[in-house]
């Protein structure tokens, strides 16, 4: 029995479980209160539950079940004949690096507060699966990102509960004699020291810098505080610890990376360490710069040039006038290397351009971005047309097997196919869906959507009783009104995403007496579930969810129109596989990617968007709805309307009658077609088992 208990705490310590069902089922099954308690962190769970309990509880089926679960566990971590052996075997000998200010890996792990997290860490777990030697780097942020409640006006509040290292399946970095390995990097005219902890995501391994020592000045203990938190000076200096200092860990713990991935302009500093030893072998700048470039590939995605860090001349003279000095570049140096004009090293230092000037390659993350990303760059390359700007693309996917909720899981399974296996080919999802009746289909469908419906029933029920009484619904009875209304007989939108404007959340309500109609039709009626989170400094998108929350309470739309606080990765999970049409409403082209919609496909979903991000690549007509063909107008007035007004077009003529139009079984066949051909050219394309496949033969082995 002990052995079973060793190997149930072993599980807890990998995050592997986090996308396998019956690991995850492991650890519910223990306590179902207990594991929605603790935010479905195992760790947490087994510290409320006795050997003794265990002990008993192995003795029956639950101990075949760990058995199983964790021979599949290292059968895993021991596979060697994985993708990358075959067909990258040198960076299955040598490891990728990669670098991001978050990774969303698991809601019970907070240290991610939107997509770019949530694409890193799909990305980490299907290096995983593929068997890349692959190597994450970020920070560990005490405090996380922000858990959201709403006032009694449906304003955003925030709070920050702290995240204690002894809780999470994380350890201590040390070195042979068992003490902490310190990095430490120049930050102004101080020494800033950084501990080390050590997640592990499968196969991958990701490390997280921490500040929060005894060692550092006060001030320098909370750059490691919150994701994205603070000023331009936190943010300058989370972006030193973690290019600079994510490179000198690697340097301390032996790790020589054949490749340096910079996801995102945040961690490009580490270009500069990389430099400064090059510099120290004696090497001219020349001849270093191009050892750096040689190593470095970035990918972008951000579409609007205001999006972009940029940092003051005074504020970089600042911060490093001493690391310079150490280092023996001049500071004009530095800033020509981060220059948007290459004749000017007075004007601001752009984290994009020092990033571009030091990669061997760049990519936006999607074909319509890595347009957008040339005409936005192209002055940095006044030699070159814009189709030769050095940035190409490669489109974001989502990690299918974290995506898909164990009840879709087992539909699969009995259908003899997993999800991977699904995503593997078009040819496979056509052969297992030739054997998928429509009934099957439009039973997965419902049986979805009465969880999720469930779930809103438990979820509102804990924002009341679990959480506040500045609940935006004041008090029970409207609770009760609200939660109970939701049917699985009804078409359900779902709409859940960082809440920046230029995402539009609001646009559905353009015209209230049309959006009436169309909820409350009496033969084909609607609803709508909303989550997302605004930054805490954006009053604007905190307004946007206010202005949702108080069309909630209005009496023709109470209780078909719900908000959902706290988004994150656990109710987008049941957010994705429930709803029956995942909306996105982007001013185009401002959506870099976007995968939401990505991952709502195998569960029968489809996606209905604005033409931006991904969806024109993927969209035919037959497998999702697009709302307008791509129209712009200069007068963002003039935007809204155009695209409400084709909203609610599509919305009345095309999707919701598709929906309705049932056979004398009363099957919505045209609908199943549509969700047929959804997951035959979306599903085997747009994953990042496809993505991660693409970096590697396109960018990170040499050609």
């Amino acid at each position: 029995m002990r052995k079973k208990i060793t190997a149930l705490k072993e599980l807890t310590r990998n995050l592997w479980w986090s996308w396998d069902t019956e690991a995850k089922q492991i650890f519910e099954e223990l306590s179902p209160l207990l594991w929605q308690r603790n935010n479905h962190n195992p760790v947490q769970l087994l510290e409320h539950i006795s050997d003794d309990e265990l002990i008993s509880r192995c003795r029956c089926e639950y101990g075949d079940k760990i058995d199983r679960v964790y021979k599949r566990f290292t059968a895993y971590l021991n596979n060697k004949d994985t993708w990358a052996a075959q067909h990258a075997p040198e960076l299955v000998k040598n490891t990728i690096a990669y670098f991001s200010a978050e990774f969303g890996i698991h809601e019970s792990v907070r240290i991610y507060s939107g997509g770019l997290g949530v694409l890193a860490g799909d990305h980490l777990k299907s290096a995983s699966d593929l068997g890349l030697n692959f190597t994450g780097i970020t920070l560990f942020y005490k405090e996380g990102y922000f858990r959201q409640y709403l006032n009694h006006d449906g304003w955003q509040m925030e709070e920050y509960p702290l995240q204690n290292p002894q809780s999470l399946p994380i350890e201590k970095v040390t070195d042979a004699e068992g003490k902490d390995i310190i990095v430490t990097v120049n930050i102004a005219q101080s020494e800033v020291y950084a501990q080390a902890w050590l997640l592990k995501v499968g196969r991958a391994k990701l490390y997280l810098l921490d500040t929060n020592i005894a060692a550092n000045e006060p001030h320098y203990r909370d750059i490691c505080c919150r994701v994205y938190g603070g000023d331009q000076n936190m943010r300058i200096n989370q972006e030193i610890l973690l290019g600079i200092g994510g490179t000198k860990l690697l340097d301390q713990l032996g790790i020589q990376p054949a490749v340096y991935h910079m996801n995102e302009g945040h961690s490009a500093f580490l270009t500069l360490e990389l430099l400064s030893m090059e510099l120290a072998k004696g090497l001219s700048q020349k001849e270093a710069m191009e050892n750096v470039r040689d190593r470095c590939v970035f990918t972008t995605h951000t579409p609007v040039p205001a999006g972009h860090d940029r940092f003051s001349r005074e504020m970089m003279h600042y911060t490093f006038d001493k690391y310079l000095s150490t280092i023996g570049m001049g500071f004009d140096e530095l800033m020509l290397l981060g220059s948007e004009d290459r004749n000017n090293v007075y004007g601001l230092f752009t984290m994009t351009v020092l990033a571009l000037n030091l990669s061997r390659s760049a990519n936006g993350v999607s074909k319509l971005h890595g347009e957008v990303s040339r005409t936005m760059w192209q002055h940095l390359y006044p030699e070159k047309k814009l189709s030769e700007v050095p940035i190409g693309h490669i489109t974001n996917g989502v990690h299918a097997s974290s995506w898909t909720c164990g009840y879709t899981g087992r539909f699969w399974q009995r259908q003899g196919i997993t999800v991977d296996d699904l995503c593997f080919s078009r040819e496979a999802a056509e052969a297992v869906l030739a054997r998928i009746t429509d009934h099957d289909l439009w039973s997965l469908r419902y049986s979805l959507k009465r969880r999720l419906i469930d779930y809103i029933d438990r979820y509102l029920g804990n924002q009341l009783f679990h959480q506040h009484i500045n609940s935006y619904y004041s008090d029970y009875n409207t609770l009760v009104a609200a939660k109970n209304t939701f049917s699985p007989d009804v078409l359900t939108i779902g709409f859940a995403r960082r809440f920046a404007t230029y995402k539009r959340a609001p646009l559905i309500f353009k015209d209230l007496g049309r959006l009436d109609r169309i909820i409350n039709n009496p033969v084909m009626p609607m609803q709508i579930v909303f989550a997302g989170k605004a930054h805490p400094h954006d009053d604007a998108g905190k307004d946007y969810i206010r202005q949702i929350v108080h069309h909630s309470r209005r009496p023709e739309f109470s209780g078909k129109i719900i908000f959902l606080e706290n988004y994150n990765l656990g109710v987008a999970k049941r957010m994705v596989s429930g709803v029956d049409v995942w909306l996105n409403t982007p001013v185009r082209p401002m959506e870099a990617s976007g995968t939401s919609g990505e991952k709502t496909v195998l569960h029968g979903g489809l996606n209905f968007s604005v033409l931006d991000g991904w969806w024109p690549e993927a969209y035919n007509g037959d497998n999702g709805f697009s709302i307008s063909n791509g129209e712009a107008f200069e007068n963002h007035e003039e935007q809204d309307s155009f695209d409400a007004e084709q909203m609610y077009t599509t919305l009345e003529t095309q999707l919701i009658p598709a929906y309705y139009e049932r056979n004398e079984l009363n099957i919505p066949v045209r609908w199943i077609n549509k969700i047929r051909n959804a997951i035959t050219t979306i599903a085997p394309e747009y994953n990042t088992h496809r993505m991660v496949k693409e970096y590697t033969t396109k960018y990170y082995l040499k050609h």
